[in-house]
């Protein structure tokens, strides 16, 4: 039907995954779920585990979770995998449940960082987690990648340690933590593990498996892409670029007289030409050593001819090569060649180049290092031309290098097909059941109930994003699966995955629409060195073309059993419109009522440090959106999303979204505020002040441009999380003072135009919203609990939104009269509540 071939032309010389010879411990099968006890050895046959994964998740067995697809590979390669999922760490013991691997551990934070997972963007402590059965916080520890490793190597001190997962990619060098608001030494230092696996990592975990099961000692294992590891010194035919300093020009030449000779510039610099006064010694030297030749008669003898006072015939000048020169073998240098010795330098090849950056030492003192280190880290992402990294720690008898090889090769078509089509049972553990021997009560998994009847079509993310993290991960190739692969776990989920109704909830991955999409030239793809192919515009070797994945939807949805299939991925919009015929594909069949997207901001200046497109791409596609969803009769609505307190946000930027949310009739429940994540371009803006998207200068030519405006200081982050909950009362007299020193006391007031009106009700400090779980508690006690009952029926009148100035739900609590919708944002009655395909929940 549909042929697994490679939408990229990228080339992989790379050893396919399906190639290694299996593992003898094959004998023993598959496993319905990957062991997590000794009891579960026992049944299997096994006496040991081969290679033991540590995790902070709940163990699900399921494609989207981290540990069960490195797991399942593993095991499809011959060898026998078990899991400890959130061990107690306060000791070593936990770590002793299943025996000491045969090969080494493998640890993982899980599929979210672990400081990320526990923390919010304003240092508060989360009481949920939504990797933890029942939804309970803290059953994994901060910095849970070195506290893992740690408890492993004082397990078994002998046993190798391979660190991966999101955590180690974000942490792969120094980077800034926010958390404790400091420069933090590279995980592999911290976590003492003998390799740091990053990005997506089954090509990698198969080779130093198979390595590591030939014996061959860890230590020895540096050459695997897509791995970091310790090493005292560069080894031998490696070219190192030094990237240590900014603004430190090379020697500067002076301009000199072309019509002067060489001994009369140097007389003119006050100085003698040495390599005249050295072929002059050496002249002088050879005339000493002997007479003057004469003649017979004693008689000196004339000069030979062409060497006295113009005798002789005259004769044309050769130059030939020096044949010394063209036989001398020299190692690379990193400056140019010395004066006489010919051409310049041939240029080392990449593959055997490594780029020096400024020590941990330097960016943790110095911030526009750390900005020229991650600027440098960001440039060499594409693993077509990506050159190794490597940063010192340390000084003295105690300095080290954290050695970064290149990014690992994106898998094939059909090798991404070979890891999603793994025996997975789809489903939690059955530790985690309940009395009932179900998965949905009281030991729900918030985060395998979010994708339990979804499917990951593709990897990668090309947009570029400064915010996020997906490119410093999964990178920015497009590695897809095949159309009869995806169908196939559609196929499956229908009729395997207990409680399914005949709705797939997505069918996506990083972003819904970048299925297949990719470079046209693969020269061009493989020297690319840009951060996004669609910012500032879309990149006019990008191919737009969705008519693969308008395919897959059609194909899927025409499936016996398939009642529906909803997009729940964030949409790239301005990708989409360029292709109408996708977005009326979209919108006409896929939409469960809501369809979100990131426009993230309004202004230019924060747009510009987020690469995001302008609000011009949201109005174009909104236009889209509602057109056709005229046509097919549907109220749907947007929801887009936005980030309050990103760098380059100024207040004024803040004020203005207000009043193009207002003008919209949008109010937002969900703030999303900047969370600065290690190794994200924004979060380098962040902490040194500086744009990193253009060249990093201790000594600012253009400080408009290379400068970089900072919310800090948690009076200034709430005021940019009130613009955008401007309706909130609670919020008004924060923004009256606000505005009044911007200058802008004319948007307070009672009026249609006004941002905020003049008075100020009595309130208790909570929030009310249509949603239950977008709603604040008061914290007062003495107000009734009728006056902040959460989800109280609206007055006449008032406006409740679900998250952007939608309609109320219809939770068939309460009777509500009448089917149709205003626009959103209008002031309605509880009787203008949306039709039941509105009333479906956001995703």
């Amino acid at each position: 039907m549909n042929a697994p071939v490679d939408v990229s032309f990228f080339a992989r010389a790379a050893k396919p995954i399906t190639s290694y010879r299996k593992y003898w411990a094959q004998r023993f099968g598959t496993a319905k779920f990957l062991p997590t006890s000794r009891e579960e050895m026992a049944a299997l046959g096994w006496d040991s585990c081969d290679i033991i994964v540590v995790t902070g998740d709940a163990y699900v067995d399921h494609p989207s979770f981290g540990m069960s697809v490195i797991g399942r590979t593993l095991e499809a390669q011959g060898f026998r995998v078990g899991i400890i999922a959130q061990p107690d760490w306060q000791s070593a013991e936990p770590f002793r449940a299943l025996g000491k691997p045969n090969l080494f551990w493998g640890v993982t934070s899980g599929n979210m960082d672990s400081m990320i997972n526990r923390y919010t963007a304003d240092r508060k402590i989360r009481s949920d987690d939504a990797y933890t059965p029942g939804d309970v916080g803290g059953k994994r520890p901060d910095r849970a990648a070195i506290v893992y490793s740690q408890r492993c190597r004082e397990a078994f001190p002998d046993v190798p340690i391979v660190l991966g997962g999101i955590e180690g990619s974000l942490r792969r060098i120094a980077h800034y933590d926010y958390w404790s608001d400091k420069v933090r030494r590279s995980i592999v230092v911290d976590s003492k593990c003998d390799l740091l696996l990053y990005g997506n990592a089954e090509r990698a975990i198969v080779e130093v498996a198979h390595r590591l099961a030939a014996r061959e000692p860890v230590q020895q294992i540096t050459d695997v892409r897509g791995t970091a590891f310790v090493r005292r010194e560069t080894p031998e035919g490696w070219f190192e670029l030094d990237s240590t300093e900014v603004d430190q020009p090379g020697r500067v030449d002076a301009h000199l007289n072309p019509y002067l000779m060489v001994s009369e510039q140097a007389k003119a610099q006050g100085q003698t030409c040495a390599r005249e006064d050295e072929a002059n010694a050496v002249a002088d030297a050879a005339n000493a050593s002997r007479s003057p030749a004469t003649g017979d008669s004693g008689t000196p003898l004339p000069p030979p001819l062409g060497e006295g006072r113009g005798g002789g015939a005259a004769k044309p000048l050769v130059f030939v090569p020096n044949p010394a020169l063209a036989a001398k073998v020299a190692g690379p240098r990193p400056n140019p060649p010395p004066a006489g010795e010919g051409a310049k330098a041939k240029a080392p090849p990449r593959e055997k180049t490594v780029i020096r950056l400024p020590s941990y030492e330097q960016v943790k003192a110095d911030p526009i290092l750390y900005a020229h280190a991650n600027r440098v880290l960001h440039l060499e992402t594409n693993p077509g031309n990506a050159r190794a990294l490597v940063q010192a720690h340390g000084e003295g008898n105690t300095a080290r290098d954290v050695w970064i090889n290149p990014p690992p090769i994106p898998l094939t078509t059909a090798e991404m097909d070979y890891v999603f089509d793994l025996p997975y049972a789809r489903s939690p553990h059955p530790r985690y059941a309940d009395e009932h021997g179900r998965h949905d009560g009281a030991t729900k998994i918030p985060a395998w109930e979010m994708i339990r009847f979804s499917v990951n079509i593709m990897r990668g993310c090309f947009g570029g994003c400064t915010f996020c993290s997906i490119t410093e991960h999964e990178g920015r190739i497009i590695q897809s699966r095949s159309e009869d692969s995806i169908i196939r776990e559609v196929e499956d989920i229908r009729d395997k995955v207990e409680g399914f109704t005949g709705v797939i909830s997505d069918l996506g991955g990083p972003t819904a629409n970048m299925y297949r999409l990719g470079c046209r030239s693969p020269e061009i793809e493989a020297a690319c060195r840009k951060p996004s192919c669609v910012y500032p515009g879309i990149c006019p070797n990008l191919t737009t073309d969705h008519g693969p994945l308008i395919q897959i939807y059609r194909r899927a949805r025409a499936l016996r059993g398939i009642k529906k299939i909803l997009i729940g991925s964030g949409l790239r919009y301005d990708l989409a419109v360029k292709s109408p015929e996708y977005v009326k594909e979209l919108v006409q069949h896929h939409v469960g009522g809501y369809l979100k997207i990131a426009p993230e901001h309004t202004e230019e200046g924060p747009l510009s440090k987020m690469m995001k497109p302008g609000i011009g791409s949201y109005d174009r596609f909104k236009s889209m959106f509602e057109k056709y969803s005229a046509e097919a009769g549907k109220k749907q609505y947007l929801i887009p999303y936005f980030i309050a307190a990103h760098p380059g946000t100024r207040d004024e930027d803040m004020m203005n979204l207000a009043l193009w949310l207002k003008k919209n009739g949008f109010r937002a429940d969900q703030v999303q505020t900047f969370y600065p994540s290690p190794m994200a371009t924004a979060t380098a803006m962040y902490h040194s002040g500086r744009n990193t998207l253009t060249k990093v200068r201790r000594t600012m030519r253009d400080e408009a441009e290379e400068s970089v405006d900072i919310v800090r200081g948690e009076k200034r982050r709430r005021l940019h999380k009130a613009f955008l909950r401007y309706h909130d009362p609670n919020n008004w007299p924060l923004l009256r003072e606000a505005l009044k020193a911007m200058g802008r006391a004319d948007l307070i007031g009672n009026g249609k135009h006004h941002l905020i009106p003049t008075f100020q009700p009595a309130t208790d400090g909570g929030y009310q919203s249509a949603r239950r779980k977008n709603s604040t508690p008061a914290p007062s006690a003495s107000v009734p609990s009728s006056a902040r009952r959460v989800g109280a029926a609206p007055r006449p009148g008032t406006v409740l939104t679900q998250h952007t100035g939608l309609p109320p739900r219809e939770t068939g609590s309460r009777a509500m009269a009448g089917k149709g919708a205003g626009k959103p944002g209008a002031p309605r009655s509880p009787a203008a509540a949306p039709g039941p395909r509105a009333a479906r929940r956001p995703r």
